[in-house]
């Protein structure tokens, strides 16, 4: 993969799956080298305070730093900022952080030098992994704290992960020295949120389709109706997920002999009947999301900007993550609802309606069934509806008040993921139980999922009776994952 060029979604879905080597363009060589000449003759003709270059950072923004201690200041930098803790941050993520750091810098408006850029292309590509934590970021300055720790090898300090074992730095990384301006284009970005925001679009993309998938199985499982995937009541109020939703289902039930059966009833429930709705909005919200994001990774996102053609070096704000952290908030909320109309098809599956057993157990009474599974979805659903409170709403003013308004995207990325991962894991309880109670029908659903059913058989057997649950969970879990 060669870096300086605009990157896609599927760009970095190829690189984490496929585990490429990156490099960067010629033209970022030349950019890069370009802006970083530009900064140092600067630098040498110029003695005027330029912000994070030979001043103080943050609310020390007004203490001057005088030419033999730029290098020192740089170095200070990435320890005394590399304070996360939390949990540590799973190693795709810190593969994509690093080369999201790399892509930024790539774009010749940071003024660091080519050797710091090759040393991070080194990391990368021999999978030397800094130790990141979750917490620590407040989402403006960027993400100080975690590209901190991302930084820090750089020098020979901190952790890395180097063939599988946690190493110090120094004895896997030749270190190298840092010049003005280096460190702050390290650590000024938003690289954390970034990350998290790919690895969970990525995902996200994925979860949606299943979640049309299961549901299909879940409507014919209910013996649903037809009626309101139609494409006519979708002409007539045209919104684009809406309609592929619809269009998804029924192409899944193609050729169901059960969807097509007369029905006793002449509605079914929402969870049933308005999957295009609201399956489709989530669509909508993940195409908005991946627009925000793909923006974002081919930005330049530290403090200051150097423009070396226009003769400029001006401090700004775009590492300021207020536009990650609303859309993070709005990806997550999305998300969450997959799960919540999830759980309530579940409920619905369970309730011995439409001729299916109580709890989809032939002797319920002595057998309990699929009645827990359907508490612990109700369980993941309510901390869902906990983690969507927006992290973007808040803020609380750092540096003495220098800082005064922060996103806190980083928060609203780490909840992202985890409202994501909870609503796999109730799909994956919904797909038990619509493959279990398919196989009280007479008639059969769509080959499609039929076929889809036998090899999920292969993972979770049919339940006569009741049996040891957890491990059948883990593996719905593990083949909706595969």
């Amino acid at each position: 993969m060669i870096l300086g060029k605009d990157l896609k979604l599927y760009d970095l879905e190829a690189f984490l799956t496929d585990r490429v080597q990156t490099s960067i363009s010629v033209e970022a060589e030349e950019r890069i080298q370009n802006c970083y000449d530009y900064l140092h003759k600067k630098l040498k003709a110029d003695n005027k305070p330029i912000y994070g270059v030979n001043t103080g950072f943050g609310s020390l923004y007004d203490r001057n730093i005088h030419g033999d201690q730029l290098e020192q200041l740089q170095v200070n930098l990435l320890r005394s900022h590399a304070c996360g803790t939390g949990n540590e941050v799973r190693k795709e993520i810190v593969r994509l952080m690093l080369l999201l750091k790399i892509q930024s810098l790539s774009q010749g408006h940071s003024g660091i030098q080519p050797q710091t850029v090759h040393k991070l292309l080194e990391m990368l590509n021999n999978d030397l992994l800094p130790v990141i934590y979750e917490q620590g970021s407040l989402g403006a300055s960027g993400d100080l704290a975690p590209l901190a720790h991302l930084a820090l090898p750089l020098v020979g300090e901190g952790m890395v992960y180097a063939n599988g074992l946690k190493v110090m730095s120094k004895e896997v990384i030749s270190p190298i020295h840092l010049k003005a301006k280096e460190g702050l284009a390290l650590i000024n970005g938003t690289q954390f949120m970034s990350a998290y925001g790919v690895f969970c679009l990525l995902k996200a993309h994925k979860l949606l389709s299943l979640a049309n998938k299961i549901s299909a199985l879940s409507l014919d499982a209910f013996d649903g109706r037809i009626e309101p995937f139609l494409p006519h009541s979708h002409r007539i109020r045209p919104h684009e997920g809406q309609q592929k939703v619809s269009e998804a289902i029924l192409d899944h039930l193609k050729d169901s002999e059960l969807i097509s059966r007369d029905k006793v009833h002449v509605q079914d429930p929402y969870s049933f009947r308005c999957i295009p709705q609201v399956h489709g909005a989530t669509y909508d919200v993940i195409k908005t999301v991946t627009k925000v994001i793909e923006t974002e990774i081919n930005a330049v996102t530290d403090n200051p900007n150097i423009f070396p053609e226009e003769d400029l070096i001006l401090s700004a704000g775009n590492f300021h993550g207020q536009t990650l952290a609303l859309h993070l908030d709005f990806l997550a909320m999305a998300v969450s609802e997959l799960g919540s109309i999830s759980e309530r098809r579940i409920y619905k599956l369970v309730s011995g309606e439409r001729n299916l057993p109580h709890f989809l157990v032939a002797n319920s009474g002595v057998n309990s069934g699929f009645m827990i599974p359907q508490y612990t979805a109700a369980s993941i659903a309510s901390k869902n509806k906990q983690l969507c409170t927006p992290s973007s709403v808040d803020s609380i003013v750092s540096s003495n008040g220098q800082e005064d308004h922060v996103s806190m995207g980083a928060n609203a990325a780490v909840k992202c993921l985890e409202v994501i991962e909870n609503t796999e894991q109730i799909l994956a309880i919904e797909l038990m139980c619509a493959a279990q109670g398919i196989e009280f029908r007479d008639e059969d659903t769509s080959t499609e999922l039929k076929n889809w059913v036998l090899d999920y058989r292969e993972h979770v057997p049919f339940i006569d009776e009741d049996v040891f649950m957890q491990p059948l969970l883990a593996r719905s879990m593990e083949f909706i994952l595969k």
